[in-house]
């Protein structure tokens, strides 16, 4: 956990202050029952009015300031956790970002953003604690049994004798939760996952009839996690009692024996008071600590979350430079190329070599799971081929910085996917300064524009979360849209037009070869989509089962007159 304080170094001052000022308060909070002790024996007992006035000056006085203290240490401590808090989600959020796709799949999403917020809340309430009460609770602990011996020695046995039996419930009450306290967040983990999940699959779960079945699953998480704090919160309640019980027996005992010791002369009653006040101090104190305690282990059990992130190093590093476009090299050349996802794992793609030359188009076609989009993964660097090269227009992609690698393409994924605002900021998504006039002939070329021409606010329309206003065709449409307002080199349609009807489909291809001076790659099912291509891939269990135009494919490929086969018996034709 204090591994992560470093990410506090900006807040030294008020890291050091904050605890000196608490400190100063507890000093003061220590001090006040003497002069009770003075007010009642040498002013209430004696009938000195003046020594009552001026004891409760000072009492006053020393609430005042210590009040102050207090203030001025809250001021710190939230200033130092609420920084604290912000720059360790800044970091955390940069490392997640220099992560490549094989980082992000170990970890997964519902765990990054419950690491991202519930895990560093932890740690900013932890420092926050740290600095407001670590320093006070002991030193009134402790404090309190000195205080106690200087007023008496013998009436200070009481509190050494109190004292371990406290720590014996405190250490049981402890032994017990906090355990159930780590099983409590990893069941938040694990709710967070289901919501996630149930939110984000809503409509397949409707459309199989399983909502039932998923609220009875999110009704026994919830009530597991309800059953969980229940019992830690029976555990914990035993504290307050328990600590009632042997204050309460401290109290009796104190005025007990205090009371003969008032008797024979060996103490005043005012004395009598303020050992009352040093016990109250020392439990209370005691009870802060347990609190503490359990703060700590759960934020240790996220500090330990949190430093699972930073420990875990990117596989794919940006050691490259800006480089030059070579108008005269292949766009793309993959040579020899095996990749697996982990190293454990089987190759995902085997032996895969293939050239794609400017301004010209590759088709990529092939069974669901053949390795179609680990394929042109390779090229943005999503990943790291392990073994041979691929290149980008006349560089080894490794040479490419990743921004400027990135910045000459443009792909459109398998999902459609939209951020809230304006269809014109996303769009402005592919190019910052774009005009109206360039986002018009982007949606034109993806024909999109005619729909946006219909709605009432044109560009200026809003896009609800993931686009849920528009129908899949559209946001797919959107979507092309806003990856041709780049002007890439390279443009990649990854089983991007099957929510297109055949004809978009077709005006889609046509406006591109139209419009676009660029390489393009088109993954598709739908060998119409790719059988104009130059080049067309057949892919079959990550290796390259044949590669040609599509007549050459449909003379020499049994796999390839198959799937054409198939395809005209579902009832599609050529163009």
């Amino acid at each position: 956990m204090f591994q992560l304080l470093r990410y506090a170094k900006d807040y030294r001052k008020q890291i050091i202050l904050g605890p000196f000022f608490k400190f100063l308060e507890a000093v003061f909070e220590l001090i006040l029952p003497l002069f009770m002790a003075r007010l009642v024996d040498e002013g209430i007992a004696q009938h000195n009015q003046g020594k009552v006035i001026e004891m409760t000056i000072a009492m006053l006085g020393l609430s005042i300031v210590g009040l102050l203290c207090a203030l001025i240490c809250q001021y710190y401590a939230s200033i130092a956790s609420q920084g604290f808090g912000t720059v360790l989600r800044n970091r955390l959020m940069e490392r997640i970002n220099s992560f490549s796709h094989n980082e992000l799949n170990r970890f997964g999403t519902d765990t990054l953003i419950t690491r991202m917020t519930n895990d560093i809340n932890q740690m900013q309430g932890a420092l926050a604690m740290l600095i407001r009460l670590v320093v006070r609770a002991p030193f009134l602990s402790i404090g309190s049994v000195i205080m106690a011996f200087y007023i008496d020695w013998q009436m200070g046995i009481i509190f050494l004798i109190l004292l371990p039996l406290f720590c014996v419930i405190l250490f049981l009450i402890i032994h017990y939760s906090v355990p159930l306290y780590k099983n409590i967040q990893q069941k938040l983990d694990q709710l967070n996952q289901l919501v996630t999940q149930n939110l984000s699959g809503v409509r397949v779960i409707r459309a199989f009839a399983r909502t039932k079945t998923e609220t009875d699953h999110f009704d026994k998480e919830t009530e597991e996690i309800s059953r969980l704090n229940q019992k830690v919160a029976n555990i914990s309640a035993l504290l307050s009692p328990s600590t009632t019980l042997i204050m309460n027996a401290g109290v009796v005992a104190l005025l007990y024996f205090g009371g003969f010791k008032v008797n024979i002369g060996h103490l005043e009653q005012g004395q009598v008071l303020a050992l009352i006040n040093y016990m109250n101090q020392m439990l209370l104190a005691l009870i802060v600590v347990s609190n503490l305690v359990v703060l700590f282990t759960r934020a240790a059990a996220s500090a330990n979350r949190i430093n699972e992130v930073f420990a875990t190093d990117a596989t794919l590093t940006d050691t490259g430079s800006t480089q030059q476009v070579n108008e005269q090299a292949p766009l793309i050349v993959f040579n020899d190329v095996d990749f697996r996802y982990t190293e454990k794992s089987g190759l995902a793609l085997q032996d895969i070599s293939f050239t794609l030359k400017e301004n010209k188009i590759l088709g990529i076609t092939g069974a669901i799971g053949s390795g179609k989009s680990t394929l042109i993964s390779l090229i943005p660097r999503f990943y790291d081929a392990s073994k041979g090269t691929v290149a980008f227009a006349g560089s080894n992609v490794r040479d490419w910085s990743l921004d400027s690698l990135r910045s000459e393409l443009a792909l459109i994924p398998q999902t459609a996917v939209l951020f809230s605002g304006t269809i014109r900021e996303n769009l402005q998504w592919g190019k910052k300064d774009a005009s109206d006039e360039d986002c018009w002939e982007a949606l034109a070329t993806a024909q999109a524009a005619e729909f946006v021409e219909t709605l009432p606010e044109g560009l200026d329309t809003l896009i609800l979360e993931n686009g849920k206003n528009f129908s899949g065709g559209q946001r797919q449409r959107l979507t092309i849209a806003r990856a041709l307002i780049r002007k890439p080199k390279l443009l990649i349609l990854d089983d991007s037009l099957s929510a297109l009807d055949y004809q978009t489909d077709l005006d889609l291809r046509q406006a591109l070869k139209r419009d676009l001076d660029c390489g393009v790659i088109i993954i598709s099912q739908r060998l119409r989509s790719i059988q104009d291509a130059e080049t067309i891939l057949l892919m079959d269990n990550g290796k390259i089962a044949a590669q040609g135009k599509h007549e050459a494919l449909l003379q020499e490929s049994e796999l390839y007159q198959e799937l054409v086969k198939s395809q005209e018996e579902g009832g599609q034709s050529n163009d």
